[in-house]
């Protein structure tokens, strides 16, 4: 199982310094909120690092150019708004927490909580389902 994560921003360092301006001069109009979750404005959370670190799943993170085209031929619902935070198993990629849950968040805590919350979920669901198939 692996966590994709896709920014709601381009790559590149033009992109990069643009997005740095835009959320130290206009943090309200800034239009990536997982962004603004996990980044303050020039690197990573050391909360949200720390996270990534302990958590037991494969992680890759995007930005929405990249994912466009890594992830082109796989994605039939090409409407979908980003940020975003997809699931992919067995190489099926589905949308796992879409722009409006993440847009719904107060903290770096509560996006942390949400992702564990599922993935325990999701492993749970997982295990669930390979013991059920198990011959007898």
């Amino acid at each position: 199982m692996k966590l994709v994560f896709v920014y709601n921003a381009d790559s590149g360092v033009f992109n990069t310094l643009s997005d740095i301006a835009h959320k130290l001069l206009s943090p309200a109009t800034y239009q990536c909120d997982l962004c603004s979750l996990t980044h303050g404005y020039f690197s990573a959370r050391d909360e949200w690092v720390d996270f990534l670190q302990d958590l037991d799943v494969e992680i890759e993170f995007l930005h929405r150019d990249e994912y466009s085209r890594v992830y082109a031929r796989q994605v039939t619902d090409s409407s979908i708004d980003f940020p975003a935070i997809f699931i992919k198993n067995n190489e099926q990629l589905k949308l796992w927490l879409d722009k409006g849950a993440i847009g719904g968040m107060s903290s770096t805590e509560e996006l942390m909580n949400t992702i564990r919350d599922a993935l325990v979920k999701q492993q749970s669901e997982d295990e669930q389902s390979v013991t059920l198939s198990v011959p007898a």
